[in-house]
């Protein structure tokens, strides 16, 4: 089974459940985001999450030998056509040269790692509308002179 496969699998089987990011990451002690993302075939699991993952949905062990294998970690190049999406894309278009402007004057000449990072999704309930709070989490990697 390839990751696109088992994508689709564990979609469907989530679906057919019925249960939330939350419900399953809080099943297999791991973030909701990150078990999102591994079932999305972004990340991979060790083997013993990979089955608790699949013993959580229902699905066949074939399916955690997908979940534990290296992914490819590309995507589509376009502009994404989903609105949500769309407006993460657009936010890091607008700011992404002012966050890397304000990060190395805190921090030096560098990168935030994606590798050593987290994430955390949280709502905040406002009269004037329900916020969005992306927490972004990610360890400073300075560039090296040789």
């Amino acid at each position: 089974m390839d990751k696109l496969e088992m994508r689709h699998t564990l979609l469907a089987a989530k679906a057919r459940k019925k249960m939330s990011w939350d419900d399953i990451g809080k099943a297999v002690g791991m973030s909701p985001v990150w078990v999102a993302s591994a079932c999305y075939g972004m990340n991979s699991a060790s083997k013993d999450i990979a089955h608790q993952i699949c013993d959580t949905l229902g699905v066949d062990s074939d399916v955690a030998e997908a979940l534990v294998a290296f992914p490819t970690k590309a995507w589509d190049e376009a502009i994404p056509q989903d609105p949500f999406v769309y407006r993460l894309y657009e936010v890091v278009g607008v700011y992404g040269e002012t966050l890397k402007d304000v990060v190395q004057e805190k921090f030096g000449d560098g990168i935030m790692s994606a590798i050593d990072f987290t994430m955390e999704v949280d709502k905040i309930e406002d009269p004037k509308g329900d916020r969005v709070l992306l927490t972004l989490n990610g360890k400073f990697l300075p560039y090296k002179s040789w």
